[in-house]
């Protein structure tokens, strides 16, 4: 090969390890298009959320059914301040979109808030060594989920009534985690027995129900519900019963809470664990 040649072959070279680089770079910069959407959606409830003076109160918490005034003294709400907004960080999360493919690790970040039913979820993970982001989003009773690779390419992104429902009921799942949505007129409780006692949510014109299982001790272990539809991310759904499972509760500065959370589809032919975290850090009125 001539002297021309060589240089011909080092500056391809040469092109294609910038070009490489500059990938690595894009792929690994800290923000993105989804991360700022997902910024601008928490941070405008957050402006507009308030923290409150109030603190929970035995009164108001025995009008609740049996096992979940239980719940709130088991976990040692009763004299402390009513949250309005609640952030949890999971990370190295178990995940899978459905039965046919493999898990992959995530991160996932979500905010709740109290006044107005609302949730916002951004999911940080890679498929393939590509980074995958998802942004998970209830909001004005509208739900969405999308899916984006490499920072600029939308794989899926669901909405329609049956997102709207499974966002709500999701929401509802997760009320006890952030227990002053609990006590707000928009739920409604029903005693079952001693361990077990029914909620259900009505908001934007839709009402969902599902059902909390108890320790006898107070301590939550589980949500059960009917009310939500298995959607695929290439929108094909169906109706399967759906689980959330509460364990390995820590306690910090007086308050127990759960750290362990599993997600669940029970088909037919057995029990899907999509949504598998540990280690979960729960934070109420959070700062930005």
């Amino acid at each position: 090969m001539g002297t021309k040649g060589i240089k011909v072959r080092l500056m391809i070279i040469g092109i294609l390890l910038c070009l490489a680089g500059s990938l690595i770079v894009f792929f690994t910069a800290p923000n993105s298009k989804t991360h700022r959407e997902f910024t601008t959606l928490k941070n405008d409830i957050l402006v507009l959320t308030s923290k409150s003076s109030d603190v929970f109160t035995e009164a108001e918490v025995s009008r609740l059914p049996v096992p979940v005034k239980k719940y709130f003294q088991y976990c040692g709400y009763i004299g402390t301040p009513k949250m309005q907004a609640m952030k949890a960080v999971y990370t190295d999360v178990d995940f899978r979109f459905n039965k046919e493919k493999p898990d992959i690790m995530i991160d996932y970040i979500q905010y709740n808030f109290v006044n107005e039913p609302s949730r916002i979820a951004y999911i940080d993970s890679s498929m393939y060594g590509i980074p995958f982001e998802g942004l998970d989003t209830f909001v004005a009773g509208k739900g969405s989920m999308k899916g984006v690779l490499a920072k600029l390419f939308t794989l899926f992104h669901q909405t329609g009534e049956t997102m709207d429902q499974a966002s709500l009921v999701t929401f509802l799942s997760e009320c006890l985690m952030l227990p002053n949505v609990a006590l707000q007129d928009y739920i409604k409780w029903e005693e079952i027995d001693s361990l077990h006692a029914k909620a259900t949510i009505d908001y934007y014109d839709c009402m969902l129900s599902g059902i909390f299982t108890f320790r006898e001790n107070g301590e939550m272990l589980s949500f059960t519900t009917d009310d939500r539809v298995a959607t695929d991310t290439d929108g094909t759904g169906e109706n399967i019963r759906w689980s959330v499972v509460f364990n390995e509760y820590e306690e910090v500065n007086g308050i127990r809470k759960p750290t362990a959370f599993q997600a669940i589809w029970h088909y037919d032919d057995g029990d899907l664990i999509y949504f598998d975290a540990k280690n979960v850090i729960v934070e109420f009125d959070p700062n930005y």
